[in-house]
């Protein structure tokens, strides 16, 4: 089911709520808690009601392990519960890939089986390895089954996230205010929800229409002249940064319907200055994740011993290129790697990852040479902020052909046409007009001038975490922002109706398009 359809809209959302606060206000705790699992449960097996069974043996196994691990620090359960996990994960997302692969290489003429993906298992997968090493380290300890069942199926993170700790969402589930209707985190969670909304079926959809026939073409090998391969990739970056942030929005809008609050996922990455500010700006609870529970235990396992050998670590402003490399290099390049593959399986989604890798890689070798050279680490003058933010949004857009090409020889080509091998295109295209590039200067200007969601509404709390400073043009810009963040006024009432109205209207008139991280 996808939060843009007539039938969630109309149909589970409000019955999901009616069901909820009527049990809530009836002192039947628990039974609310059961009945917002058992929608959520709907919700999931609306796509295909056959891998139910699968996410709730997944839910039954992991809380078995986990209620074992908070009462006895056995590590080989623990290595055991995440090879479960990830032998599920493995089967599911990557055997049909991996012997495709083999059998390509070795043309054994193997039968390569098509495996139906079951939807959100890369998120549930996460989720749950985190509860167990959690549990481990006597971090999580959850009593109640019903609670976890909520805590892993709660519709509005259960299918793209955010990926959430067990530790920032249990305590909320116990919080008696959840269960009577509020209206101030209905006007919020609303106001959120209608924004991504209109993110979603207004504008990502309608962008999607210029960026698909350039990767179509692409794929069948036309030769696109730069501006053509520019425009598409730049039409996707566009696309996917208005459909992820849409969802992002909507999942915690949802969420503060029922009074719970989701950690922010999304903060606005193509203001980034910098590929290491972009990955803390995008999927930010999966760069949570892998930081936690990938990167820091290699880069730790590393560090240890190269500092056994004798050797000096990482110092600051004066670090061998060496040390750098297997210290630092090497755990960001894996990390990144993994990130690549675990949104999809093909060369494509690997080659994404490497990328990013040693993109993230040079961006911290260079900020050693600065510390070396005693130079300022970052600047607040336009003349450096506005460059920097246009090489990072190109380092991003090179990334995302590989992440939208269908396979690596689509993304190679498409790059080769960015690169002006077939021409400069200034002439007439088919595939970039006027029409297109105007539209694209105005998402632009939005992405870059405006506010995000928890931005424009920064003066009540609304998702979890911090909401960063309203915008890098300058103390005018966040002046402007302040003195239009939102309120709850007949005015701003008036605006949010407008969107609301526009977005719904918009969803309920069209056949739903998918979310492009529901695929992952």
């Amino acid at each position: 089911m996808l939060f843009n359809s007539g039938v969630f809209l109309l149909g589970l959302l409000p019955i999901a709520l009616i069901g909820f606060f009527a049990l809530g206000l009836a002192g039947r705790r628990k039974l609310a808690i059961i009945w917002l699992t058992l929608v959520s449960l709907v919700f999931y097996g609306w796509w295909n009601v056959a891998y139910v069974p699968l996410l709730l043996g997944s839910i039954v196994v992991n809380y078995g392990i986990g209620t074992v691990l908070t009462r006895r620090k056995v590590k080989s359960l623990l290595i055991a519960g995440i090879a479960l996990n990830l032998v599920l994960l493995g089967y599911y997302k990557y055997a049909g890939f991996l012997l495709a692969t083999v059998d390509s290489m070795l043309d054994l003429g193997l039968p390569v089986p098509t495996i139906l993906l079951p939807l959100a298992i890369s998120f549930f997968t996460f989720q749950q390895i985190a509860f167990l090493c959690d549990a481990y380290e006597d971090v999580a300890a959850e009593r109640s089954f019903a609670n976890y069942c909520l805590f892993i199926t709660f519709f509005p993170h259960l299918i793209a996230g955010p990926i959430t700790h067990h530790k920032e969402m249990m305590p909320q589930f116990d919080d008696a205010r959840i269960f009577k209707p509020q209206s101030r985190m209905l006007a919020l969670g609303g106001t959120v929800f209608v924004v991504g909304l209109f993110k979603k079926v207004i504008i990502a959809d309608t962008i999607a229409l210029w960026a698909n026939p350039v990767f179509a073409a692409a794929g069948k090998g036309d030769p696109l002249q730069m501006l053509e391969a520019w425009g598409g990739a730049l039409s996707y970056t566009l696309q996917i940064y208005f459909d992820f942030s849409g969802y992002s929005d909507m999942a915690i809008g949802l969420g503060m319907l029922f009074g719970i609050r989701l950690p922010f996922n999304f903060d606005s990455p193509l203001k980034a200055r910098n590929i290491i500010d972009f990955w803390s700006r995008w999927h930010m609870t999966l760069t949570r994740f892998v930081t936690a529970y990938i990167y820091n235990p290699l880069s730790l396992s590393l560090t240890r011993r190269w500092l056994a050998s004798g050797r000096p670590g990482l110092r600051r402003g004066n670090t061998s290129p060496k040390a750098f490399l297997v210290l630092l290099a090497v755990p960001t390049i894996l990390s990144m790697v993994i990130i690549g593959w675990w949104h999809g399986a093909g060369w494509q989604f690997a080659a994404f990852g490497l990328v990013h890798g040693l993109f993230l890689t040079i961006n911290h070798g260079w900020r050693m040479l600065k510390m070396r050279w005693r130079w300022r680490l970052d600047s607040d003058r336009l003349i450096h902020v506005v460059p920097s933010v246009l090489m990072t949004m190109g380092c991003v857009m090179i990334g995302l052909v590989f992440f939208r090409s269908p396979d690596l020889a689509t993304a190679l080509h498409l790059l080769r046409c960015m690169a002006a091998f077939n021409g400069l295109g200034f002439h007439s295209s088919e595939l970039l007009d006027w029409d297109t590039v105007q539209l694209q200067l105005l998402l632009l200007a939005i992405v870059w001038f405006l506010p995000n969601v928890q931005e424009w509404l920064h003066h009540y709390e609304t998702g979890l975490g911090e909401v960063r400073s309203a915008t890098w043009f300058g103390r005018k810009q966040r002046m402007v922002h302040r003195m239009f963040a939102w309120q709850p006024t007949p005015a701003f009432a008036v605006v949010t109706g407008l969107i609301g109205f526009l977005a719904v209207t918009r969803a309920l008139s069209a056949a739903p398009t998918m979310f492009l991280y529901f695929q992952f």
